[in-house]
């Protein structure tokens, strides 16, 4: 396909069907989760939660997720992609928010946390909603779309800074948090009312109905066959996983060492994410689509751990400030953010993708479930080591992540496996 400028703008455009739901309802999360997100880890400080804690509370969800992730393939067959979604988007989201607008201790924490693991599932079945009927040259695009979607939620940040500088850290975030659970509830109504079930999801329906949770459980051996014998699914699977750990320990930790470390003070910190979403989009517009085609993602996976873990090394050699973040501060988080923006956006939408190709159609739902299990198996340590790191040095778990992207980028050096036809992995057309 030749390369077309305004690719991206003319998918969005020209999307139908269930991948416009779920792309066009996204931006919700901007009025929801997004406005608080960055505040989390400093509000449990707040509330007395310490560093270790924050860590377990990081990890605690992640073994959720691991459970509900090798769940969520069985409940998103029995149940059908729409409706999984929906019941499991209030699950995941709507109910931990308004259990953590009242939380007063660790342990309201750890419930939350729990509940929120069951975003595995609704993670699953929103993925086969979206993709199941979409064209298979579109795929890409479309988790391009998402990333979009995510990073210009960011543009709300301002409103939360604007709360938390009039009324207090604690006030906001508990706000921000009803917020949230409000507009997710109005998110998930709009997109099950706007979307289908899916002709794959019809079938699975169908198929299951009459079997039991055991018979259902059987069924991942054979989606486990699948998984080990495809070369391209064991790469897709290390890259996510990486990934994954990355994403968990920045998302935590990001803004305790930028708050505690370089005394970026409280109503500032929304504005980092912004910024560096702000920055994403930018790139994905422009210059990721040309290290990504539609048959080299290689290259592209390269360029993301290598900036990536160049932007984790900048941000390790900040000095420690103890009198107030100073010019040469900002200018030196403004390049990590610059640098964390491309690595995160490329990463992001390629990890995801591969996924999502190199998948058995058939069996989509539940070797994706057992990826998705995998893979948070795999991260959910790196919540409590990266925790136990940072009440040494708060600089300590961002050392951790640049090792973790240092390795990703061997294993797309030394074991990448392209995207055939046959063997259950479809060609990956188009470009972003």
């Amino acid at each position: 396909m030749a390369r077309t400028p305004n690719l991206l703008w003319h998918t969005l455009i020209t999307l139908r069907g269930n991948p416009r739901a779920c792309v066009w309802t996204e931006p919700l999360w901007g009025l929801s989760m997004a406005l608080v997100l960055p505040y989390m880890s400093v509000f449990m400080l707040a509330l007395g939660v310490h560093d270790a804690q924050i860590g377990l509370v990081a990890s605690i969800g992640m073994v959720s997720q691991v459970f509900f992730g090798l769940a969520g393939g069985i409940i998103t067959d029995r149940l059908g992609r729409r409706a999984t979604t929906a019941w499991f988007d209030i699950t995941a989201w709507v109910i931990p928010c308004l259990l953590w607008a009242v939380a007063q201790n660790f342990w309201v924490f750890v419930a939350g946390s729990i509940l929120n693991g069951t975003l595995q599932i609704t993670s699953n079945s929103w993925d086969c909603l979206m993709v199941e009927d979409a064209e298979r040259g579109q795929i890409t695009r479309i988790y391009a779309l998402v990333r979009v979607a995510a990073d210009c939620s960011a543009l709300f940040a301002p409103i939360a800074a604007v709360l938390v500088s009039q009324l207090g850290l604690e006030p906001a975030v508990r706000i921000l948090l009803v917020n949230a659970a409000i507009v997710m509830l109005g998110k998930t109504i709009w997109l099950y009312r706007w979307s289908t079930e899916t002709r794959q999801g019809r079938i699975r329906m169908e198929e299951t109905k009459h079997e039991s949770v055991l018979q259902l459980l059987r069924g991942y051996r054979h989606a486990l066959t699948l998984l080990g014998r495809s070369p391209g699914s064991r790469l897709a699977l290390g890259i996510a996983g990486l990934v994954a750990a990355v994403t968990l320990i920045e998302s935590t930790f990001f803004q305790v060492v930028i708050n505690q470390r370089l005394q970026v003070p409280d109503p500032a910190l929304p504005f980092f994410p912004m910024v560096r979403s702000l920055i994403s989009v930018v790139f994905l517009f422009t210059l990721i689509p040309r290290l990504s085609t539609g048959v080299d993602l290689k290259r592209g996976s390269l360029w993301g751990f290598g900036v990536y873990l160049a932007g984790q090394l900048v941000l390790v050699a900040i000095p420690t400030v103890h009198d107030g973040a100073s010019a040469g501060t900002y200018a030196a988080l403004g390049l990590c953010l610059l640098l964390d923006s491309f690595g995160a956006g490329i990463l992001f939408m390629l990890s995801e993708s591969l996924v999502a190709l190199h998948v058995d159609e058939a069996e989509r739902s539940r070797v994706m479930a057992l990826q998705r299990t995998v893979i948070m198996l795999a991260a959910a340590p790196f919540g409590w080591i990266s925790g136990w790191l940072s009440s040494i040095d708060r600089a300590y778990p961002f050392w951790l992540t640049a090792a973790l992207l240092l390795a990703g980028l061997a294993l797309v050096a030394t074991r990448w496996v392209p995207v055939h036809a046959g063997d259950h992995e479809p060609v990956l057309a188009g470009t972003i």
